[in-house]
């Protein structure tokens, strides 16, 4: 019992804390688009399930806590109602309804009846949320924290490896790859572990010489921060145990940071979706609740090995949990922003052809594109899930059990 309370609080509440943050920004987003653009909201809920807390605002809004903290919503008004997916004759129907009970007027403050330029913003502002969330988590470590700046030398060359091949030696002082410049090893590793089989450009200082080497990661085992081995792009370099200082910044570069890292973790994951859609990289990368709450799990256990008292494991444990908020926050905002019907790209989709075709589309084509969008978020999120379970060996668990 003591030992599944102990993984409970290590691996779960980190996860929950952090699922909880990003989902109810990226809603807040939504509603406070919604407020501002004077749409009536009937409800704001966080987590789903029967409520353990509720009340209603001065604005009619109940707002409600769920028992199952694992996403939420906003229902603007109208909602519960057939005109969730409105074509022409819906929205007559729901007009006429609305003009009988509340006037003509009243037209304005519900969703289905804005400008579309106003659905339109009320629907991104969740993404945009979850970006502007990041850039702040960032900016705000950049100003407190600093910028970490970490000399990338090279301590050793393993032999036959793409980096003896191209002529990389000890000693060597990485200082950009592929136009970017290196300010710690870690950046040269998060470059080369996604592009086995492409030719990288390096550019090195050896001996006072400034040198351009192209090396060709292959694909092998790597070992994460995390002490998980995985199968990814690797060169067969070690770094010396360089000295780390931290730069702190001003409120200007320190924003100008949060954005470069904000796009930096979408370049990457698109980067990513495009190299496993033309099959030169696997999708054991993708992962999902399970492999999220790993990651808060073991991130959590190093913060208890390096903390020395209460004081420091509290500091630690609160600087992990921003810097996976705001890495999952950049996710879930890009994920939300794919043109897939039942996420927010899905709807701007429908909108771009809505102000294009001068009508909504046909409610019958947008209910069918719904349950495909639905099949795919779920077939992506079983999968995702799937790879989970094999990273955790739940499997070879179960085998070993019967066996």
């Amino acid at each position: 019992m003591i030992g599944f309370l102990q993984s409970a609080l290590i691996y779960i509440v980190p996860f929950l804390i952090v699922l909880g943050v990003v989902v109810t920004v990226h809603e807040l987003g939504h509603f406070l688009a919604a407020r501002w653009l004077g749409t009536k909201i009937d409800q704001f809920s966080i987590g789903f399930g029967k409520a353990v807390a509720q009340w209603r605002d001065r604005h009619g809004v109940q707002w409600r806590v769920g028992w199952l903290p694992l996403g939420g919503y906003v229902r603007f008004a109208g909602d519960d109602n057939a005109a969730s997916v409105p074509d022409r004759d819906d929205l007559d129907a729901l007009r006429r309804d609305l003009v009988a009970r509340e006037g003509e007027a009243a037209l304005s403050q519900y969703f289905h009846f804005k400008p579309l330029w106003q659905r339109a913003v009320i629907t991104a502002a969740g993404p945009v949320a979850n970006f502007l969330l990041a850039i702040v988590i960032f900016a705000g470590l950049l100003m407190v924290l600093g910028e970490p700046i970490q000399s990338a030398r090279v301590a050793r060359v393993e032999p036959g490896t793409p980096a003896e091949r191209a002529g990389l030696r000890p000693g060597d002082l990485i200082v950009e790859a592929e136009g970017r410049q290196i300010k710690t090893p870690d950046a040269v590793k998060q470059l080369i572990v996604l592009r086995s089989g492409m030719p990288t450009d390096f550019t090195v200082e050896r001996g006072g010489r400034v040198l351009h080497l192209v090396v060709t990661p292959e694909r092998g085992a790597v070992v994460d921060s995390l002490g998980r081995t995985q199968r990814l792009g690797r060169i067969g370099i070690a770094f010396e145990n360089a000295e780390i200082r931290f730069d702190r910044l001003g409120p200007v570069a320190a924003v100008a940071g949060g954005l470069e890292r904000t796009q930096e973790v979408v370049t990457t994951t698109v980067f990513y979706i495009g190299r496993m859609l033309s099959g030169r990289e696997t999708a054991e990368q993708l992962s999902g609740p399970l492999g999220m709450a790993q990651i808060s799990g073991e991130l959590t256990k190093q913060n208890v090995e390096v903390s020395h008292d209460v004081g420091s494991f509290a500091r630690n444990g609160f600087l992990t949990i921003l810097l996976l908020v705001a890495n999952i926050s950049v996710g879930i905002g890009f994920l939300n922003l794919m043109p897939i019907p039942v996420l927010d790209g899905g709807h701007l989709l429908f909108y771009a052809y809505e102000a294009a075709a001068r009508r909504p589309l046909a409610a019958k084509v947008q209910a069918a594109g719904y349950r495909v969008g639905l099949a795919l978020v779920l077939g992506l999120m079983l999968f995702a899930t799937w790879n989970d379970l094999q990273r955790l060996r739940v499997f070879n668990l179960f085998g070993g059990l019967f066996s």
